[in-house]
């Protein structure tokens, strides 16, 4: 991969807090991060250290303090309810830690989900959903409930849905941690593939060591700072 000169994503001064006086937590203090198009960015470190935190307000689903932040050029910020959902429907997928499957839909309805939000007419989504649950290794479980699958096969689930509408930022909060190693490795490995172009980025939380290999930098996390940033590729 070459030096990329576009920036996906471009953090400033980035703080988030919950609660308030004596119980206020501070969860990101004043983070600046930059991830370049056609990279994997991995977040590491400790549990509580504002990983989580850091790619929820990133993918627009927490509001930040303070700080800028720009995905693609947009800030969510400058939106309102409504170019919020519409933009994060056309151009973020997230993996959820806890998956966040609809227990009422089967695997391939529970992946289409984000195709239907944006038009597509329901028949081609699950045509597609089929088709990438395949990828995953799902072909035969496109029909099951979410509470009829192992936790590895729902995790696979929402990794399926996250890359259905090709998004062109993906981030993903611990992907592997229901996974055996050669099962993670084939989802990093399809990750990179569909997520990781000229026009694309990924971004992933994760304490999973057997997939560093997969980054392009590592950048490290405690008490809601990025206190460094690793190259793993010597041409970036």
């Amino acid at each position: 991969m070459s030096t990329k000169d576009t920036l996906a994503v471009q953090c400033t001064g980035l703080t988030k807090s919950y609660g308030s006086g004596s119980s206020r937590v501070h969860a990101l203090c004043g983070v600046d991060l930059e991830v370049h198009t056609g990279e994997l960015m991995m977040l590491v470190g400790p549990s509580g250290s504002g990983k989580t935190t850091l790619i929820s307000v990133i993918a627009g689903v927490l509001d930040r303090d303070g700080g800028e932040c720009q995905v693609f050029g947009r800030d969510f910020n400058h939106m309102n309810s409504r170019e919020k959902t519409q933009y994060r429907g056309e151009n973020i997928g997230f993996v959820f830690q806890m998956f966040n499957l609809i227990p009422s839909l089967t695997a391939a309805e529970n992946v289409a989900v984000p195709l239907i939000i944006n038009g597509v007419k329901r028949r081609e989504a699950t045509g597609r959903a089929r088709d990438i649950l395949s990828r995953v290794g799902l072909s035969e479980r496109t029909f099951s409930l979410p509470a009829e699958l192992s936790g590895g096969q729902q995790q696979r689930v929402a990794i399926a849905r996250a890359m259905l509408h090709n998004p062109k930022l993906i981030v993903c909060d611990e992907p592997t941690s229901a996974l055996d190693h050669e099962t993670g490795r084939k989802v990093m490995e399809l990750l990179r593939e569909v997520a990781v172009g000229t026009d694309r980025a990924l971004i992933v939380v994760t304490h999973d060591a057997r997939i560093f290999e997969f980054a392009d930098r590592i950048a490290k996390m405690d008490d809601g700072y990025i206190t460094g940033v690793e190259n793993l590729r010597t041409d970036i």
